[in-house]
């Protein structure tokens, strides 16, 4: 009676066992099957970063590139602003020596019109006048860029 109280303790026992080890093999496989969900995941995050990384550097190329363009573009319009300003200051050089010219002719005109009109005393001699002298010497300007 003992060995089949035995008996039928062991068996029960055999059976918890083998269903708590199928319960194990479940939870196993549950596990197995998460772990390779999320290593799937992981593989794809992996190439979304990948991904993201390549688009990113890409991306930073394309803007070194456009920074290396307007970078080109502001030197050469540095340097056109420069060539721009020198040639303002070559005119306005021109300008002033033919302000002075004409000023010099319109004393001349003045002076040959006060002769004309004085009239009474004859007309002097040509080599008495004064005879003006310019020279014009063009300032040189230095422009920063």
């Amino acid at each position: 009676a003992r060995l089949h109280e035995r008996a039928a303790r062991s068996q029960e026992a055999v059976r918890a066992s083998r269903r708590e080890a199928g319960e194990c093999r479940r939870q196993l496989q549950a596990r197995l099957v998460e772990m390779e969900s999320l290593r799937g995941a992981h593989q794809s995050l992996e190439r979304q970063l990948q991904e993201l990384e390549e688009r990113h550097n890409a991306e930073a190329a394309g803007l070194q590139d456009t920074i290396g363009q307007l970078e080109d573009d502001l030197r050469n319009t540095k340097n056109e602003m420069a060539r721009h300003l020198r040639e303002y200051q070559d005119l306005l050089n021109v300008k002033m020596a033919l302000d002075i010219e004409i000023a010099a002719y319109r004393k001349l005109l003045e002076g040959e019109e006060n002769l004309f009109n004085m009239g009474s005393g004859g007309i002097p001699s040509l080599n008495s006048l004064p005879s003006p002298t310019y020279s014009f010497q063009p300032r040189s300007f230095s422009s920063s860029t």
